[in-house]
């Protein structure tokens, strides 16, 4: 599968448009302010002395690059010169900052410039590097500049010089992987191999001995043992580095890390046909979501090290359940696609962006979460020292804001995947995009209020009438699809192939393509051997999971109950979260006066009759400080 060109696809209208839209005038220009606020954009003038404020961490050229990398996915589809030159400014600071050499980096150019290359273990000089490389070829695919493109290959290039298994290069590898899948982007855009050659390096390097992590400490003077994670964790876990990759079979670790090197393995996968690694990344994928997801498509269940902890623990109100963790399963979904024709990588990419992703937004698009709990109790978060439970204006470490930024701005490019005779329809959008098939140009245009409305409308107009192939998909979730081509319907039983509904026919001007996913609510449950959850459920409608917050089911939401016969009504939720489909059941919640004055009680408890809201869980947070959860006694 290859991708349609990013400039070919944009958003028209409905739920991404608006997002989209709050992304481009809300959240890029906070998340610039913040990064002026707090030194991160003036670091790249290089004129930080010792005793000066705002010292250059060691991340902070990762959130200006995932900022720039969002204003070149946003200027594609929607000019702004204001915001264009801020961008352009910015990228000028980044060229002159490189030294003769190719190296760039705030922190070791000004603060410890005798460090470079000393601790890759910890200190993020490859993965800043390969976010730079993102933002490159974002920004040049959406404005068609070459300044930083230029000079992230020459970057890349002097890192090529740097490590390898060549004489007097360093087998060093990341220990926050990143540039893995930057450097497959950086050589699918420039068309140059020796990117490819150098992702290799640094993933076929991983997990060999002699461990270059205990090289490079020994190095250094540090004779202190690495035992980040805990004691009864390998030494490098934590960092995936424990095996080399295609022995690795279980995902551990730190959960954004893990995710950015699987996707840089499938990325690399496809575009060298190796069918080895492959294997590895499906087996990786295998684990993660039969054993160690949440339900709205979080990953990392231990706040100890940001990490997966073991088979079905999947705690809810001590989740991690990192928002960059998230976009991390997001890029790996989506390169497991292109590497395999089958929508259980879609089903699960679709989960995580309307549910486990736009959750660590609010809706003004103004603040952020970093973790993304699945129960939440004010109390509980202010006694156990966990972050807020409500969105912050930024954090000390803000890879989350701009992270969510760049993935809300390139939407479009997650639409659609082809080959030259076939297109592959994966999300489902308001949309226009021109695509080349069977070297014919065909304009496609979809009218949809998905993922609240269960129709959606395409349009095909083809230049000529010709024979391809559009494959739509069939989400998981739905139990009764329709399509009709031109009013006729398709047997999709004969035409689901891996959950797609191929349609192959000749098109021409006009031909319509009319789907409906009927969305009645559904009941999740989890696996028996999530004990978290046992006796419990949680709640669908389409793609969208629910919660219920405190503001609408009053205090002690553990109480409540719902009846296994109960049956839902779809209503409108307030305005102050959008007027979007709500859900009302009748519930029982548990009746609290054998307990007066007493913390236990003898008596069988008693239940009164009472009323279950559930809203979209994305939207919870947004009124305010109360309980909330995603699980419901049942």
């Amino acid at each position: 599968m290859k991708l349609v060109p990013f400039k070919n696809v944009s958003i028209t209208g409905g739920f991404w448009y608006e997002k989209q839209k709050i992304n481009r005038e809300n959240t890029l220009p906070i998340e610039y302010q913040q990064c002026k606020d707090t030194g991160r954009l003036d670091a790249w003038k290089l004129d930080w002395k010792p005793g000066m404020p705002n010292q250059p961490h060691v991340y902070w050229d990762s959130d200006v690059a995932k900022w720039i990398e969002a204003v070149g996915y946003s200027l594609a589809q929607n000019p702004d010169p204001e915001l264009e030159k801020l961008a352009d400014e910015v990228i000028q600071w980044m060229a002159d900052a490189q030294q003769p050499d190719g190296y760039l980096n705030t922190h070791f150019t000004v603060v410890e410039p005798d460090k470079r290359w000393t601790n890759l273990r910890d200190l993020h000089e490859l993965y800043c590097a390969g976010h730079l490389m993102e933002a490159a070829v974002a920004y040049y695919q959406g404005t068609g500049k070459r300044t930083l493109l230029d000079t992230l290959e020459k970057y890349a290039d002097y890192i090529a010089t740097v490590f390898g298994t060549g004489e007097n290069q360093k087998r060093g590898i990341p220990g926050h992987e990143e540039i893995e899948l930057a450097l497959v982007r950086l050589a699918e855009t420039t068309g140059k191999k020796k990117y490819l050659e150098l992702a290799s390096y640094f993933i076929e390097e991983r997990g060999r001995q002699p461990h270059y992590f205990d090289v490079e400490r020994k190095a250094r003077g540090d004779e202190s043992p690495y035992r980040l994670g805990g004691p009864d964790i390998l030494p490098y876990a934590y960092n995936q580095s424990h095996l080399p990759v295609r022995e690795q079979t279980t995902a551990e670790g730190h959960a954004v890390r893990a995710c950015y090197l699987y996707t840089g393995m499938a990325s690399l996968a496809r575009e060298t046909k190796d069918e080895s690694l492959a294997k590895a990344c499906k087996t990786l994928w295998n684990n993660i979501t039969t054993k160690r997801m949440y339900v709205h498509g979080g990953i990392g269940s231990s706040r100890f090290g940001e990490r997966f902890s073991f088979d079905y623990d999947l705690p809810n109100e001590d989740a991690y359940a990192e928002t960059c963790a998230a976009i991390s399963l997001v890029f790996f979904a989506r390169n497991m696609l292109r590497l395999e024709k089958n929508a259980d990588y879609a089903n699960v990419l679709e989960n995580t962006l309307y549910n486990g992703v736009i959750s660590g937004i609010s809706m003004d698009g103004k603040q952020f979460f970093y973790d993304n709990i699945l129960a939440s109790h004010p109390k509980y978060h202010k006694y156990s020292g966990q972050k807020s439970p409500q969105r912050q204006d930024w954090f000390g470490c803000a890879c989350c804001p701009p992270n969510i930024a760049r993935l809300i701005a390139s939407i479009s490019d997650y639409l659609y995947t082809q080959s030259d005779d076939t297109l592959w329809i994966h999300l489902f959008a308001e949309a226009n995009a021109n695509i080349t098939l069977n070297n014919t140009n065909v304009n496609l245009t979809s009218k949809t209020q998905y993922p609240w409305q269960e129709t959606i409308d395409y349009t095909v107009n083809p230049d000529a009438e010709k024979s391809f192939t559009i494959a739509i998909r069939l989400p998981d979730w739905c139990d009764n699809p329709s399509i009709l081509v031109n009013q006729e319907a398709i047997d999709l039983e004969k035409v689901n192939q891996n959950g797609y509904a191929y349609i192959t026919r000749t098109w021409k001007k006009g031909d319509k393509i009319h789907i409906t996913f009927p969305m009645p609510v559904k009941r999740v449950y989890a696996h028996p051997s999530v004990r978290q959850n046992c006796g419990k459920v949680a709640i669908k409608r389409g793609p969208i999971l629910y919660c219920l917050e405190e503001c609408d089911n009053g205090k002690d939401l553990a109480a409540l109950r719902l009846p296994p016969i109960a049956e839902f009504e779809v209503k409108t939720s307030p305005e102050s979260i959008g007027s979007v489909p709500m859900l009302v059941a009748p519930a029982l919640r548990r009746d609290p006066s054998p307990w007066n004055g007493k913390l236990y009680s003898t008596s069988t408890p008693k239940y009164k009759s009472a009323q279950l809201v559930a809203v979209p869980y994305f939207l919870w947070a947004n009124r305010g400080p109360g309980e909330m959860t995603i699980w419901i006694n049942e």
